[in-house]
């Protein structure tokens, strides 16, 4: 009769070697398969993409591939339908999908390791998972940039001010303000296609580290996973010590997404001061909100508040995978188990926040097909605010320069004409035209223009700049992008 401890070692890979069962403690702490069963699906896709292979260099029969490819399909229905049973004594994705492969078609399943190890095998399924994630990822971006391009088309005439140091600086419009997301997210998105060609690069056929004695058609491999550049070629990794130990991409992806979440709690932070009583810039949808246990009169802006709090999780990932690394030597070390769940958790951070802030910036389509949007603008409330804090002071500093008086000269004139109207408490705009040519002679009616909000708004026509004409261009060249 065979022990329950001797099945316990028949069942793991390596069990030949040892005399005694790995503890039931070890066994918990040491197995990744309860979340690295995500990566199922290219584990299979590499393992089919490695068979074929096998099979086309002579190294297996037809008939061993034909079984591997029936079992592989008999696995993938099984867990699709939630019929798999995962095992912790199995450790991780690959043996559990290996040895139920194995009992359905016998000493081939046996067969298709051949050439490669579990160190070459996960690398290559982090990168083939994250690199469709970072597809899913970017046309999550693009569908931001959408919403807030939707939004700021509607307003390319509502005047703002904007801000340095929190303190009212300029008019600006509501719509330049939101096309500077556009322009961060565009870099995110641009960021994220140049780390997915890293990503794409084969490390199978390095084996444990050294590579292989058998004749592996890497090349091959790589062209079935889609593992090619640009013109057609095969992208391996070169080195294959580096190839099963390098992070590098998972890092580089985290690194990213930090920014991208970066740029999300920015928005975050500016929707929660906007929507604020004390600026009631916007109102966010009832449905993106919460209540007060409490106080009855609150509305809370739950959903950028938690985007500002998950920014600093996924921060935390970025930090903990290069600490990861930071102290491994060459080659594969059991470290390298503990990038999978920060990494997996970033990008599922990721791709919630942006779904969600698509929703909530552009709005969604209710059940009768009417567009309900996800924030609503106070543009009234919006201009208010801008005629507070002399936003126009720096136009009548350019008038002047245009009347022939040096900039700084200009400045000092502009801070007396300050002054005089913080003291009547009105607005540059609503001084006489007496008082303003006390403080300089070249001052005529023709100032007003300049030192209304739209006046300014209007007069800054330099390429980025927020006059309405160029910023109409501007979403043009974003819908042109986007389209």
């Amino acid at each position: 009769m065979t022990s329950s401890n001797s099945l316990d070692r028949k069942s793991q890979a390596w069990s030949a070697l040892f005399s005694e069962p790995m503890s039931e403690l070890v066994q918990r702490y040491t197995a990744s398969v309860f979340f690295d069963q995500r990566l199922w699906r290219a584990d299979i896709q590499g393992s089919l993409a490695h068979a074929e292979m096998l099979q086309a260099q002579g190294i297996i029969s037809a008939q061993d591939l034909a079984d591997i490819q029936r079992g592989l399909k008999q696995i993938t229905q099984d867990i699709e339908s939630g019929q798999f049973e995962w095992k912790l004594e199995l450790e991780d994705v690959h043996l559990n999908i290996e040895a139920r492969l194995t009992q359905l078609v016998g000493d081939a399943g046996k067969r298709l390791h051949t050439g490669r190890s579990r160190n070459d095998q996960v690398a290559t399924d982090v990168r083939l998972w994250l690199r469709d994630e970072i597809d899913a990822i970017r046309e999550l971006l693009k569908n931001l940039q959408r919403a807030l391009v939707e939004v700021a088309s509607q307003h390319t005439e509502t005047v703002m001010p904007g801000f340095t140091h929190l303190q009212v600086a300029q008019p600006i419009s509501f719509a330049h303000h939101l096309l500077a997301y556009v322009e961060m997210l565009s870099r995110d998105e641009e960021r994220m296609g140049d780390i997915r060609n890293r990503v794409n690069r084969l490390p199978l056929g390095s084996a444990a580290l050294a590579g292989t004695t058998y004749p592996l058609d890497r090349a091959r491999v790589a062209k079935t996973l889609g593992m090619v550049n640009a013109q057609g070629e095969a992208q391996l990794c070169q080195n294959s010590l580096d190839a099963v130990s390098d992070r590098d991409f998972a890092i580089e992806f985290t690194a990213a997404a930090t920014l991208c979440m970066v740029h999300i709690s920015r928005l975050s932070e500016e929707l929660i001061v906007w929507m604020s009583q004390n600026f009631g810039f916007i109102r966010i949808a009832d449905r993106f909100t919460t209540g007060s246990s409490i106080m009855p009169q609150k509305k809370n802006p739950d959903v950028p508040e938690l985007a500002r709090g998950k920014t600093g999780r996924v921060v935390g990932h970025l930090m903990g995978l290069i600490t990861l690394m930071k102290g491994q030597p060459l080659a594969y070390n059991k470290d390298n188990q503990e990038d999978k769940e920060p990494l997996f958790d970033t990008v599922d951070t990721l791709k919630d926040t942006l779904r969600i802030f698509a929703e909530m910036i552009g709005g969604q389509t209710n059940a009768s097909g009417t567009k309900e949007g996800g924030i609503t603008v106070n543009a009234q409330a919006m201009e208010d605010a801008a005629k507070k804090g002399f936003a126009t002071a720096t136009d009548l500093a350019d008038y002047l320069v245009k009347k022939g008086l040096p900039f700084r000269d200009a400045h000092e004139t502009v801070a007396h004409a300050v002054k005089a109207a913080a003291s009547h408490g009105c607005d540059l705009s609503e001084l006489p035209l007496n008082v303003l040519q006390g403080f300089h002679p070249s001052i005529e009616k023709d100032v007003y223009d300049c030192l209304s909000l739209h006046g300014s708004l209007n007069a800054r026509h330099t390429i980025g700049g927020t006059a309405p004409d160029q910023v109409l261009l501007q979403i043009a060249r974003h819908q042109q992008r986007l389209a």
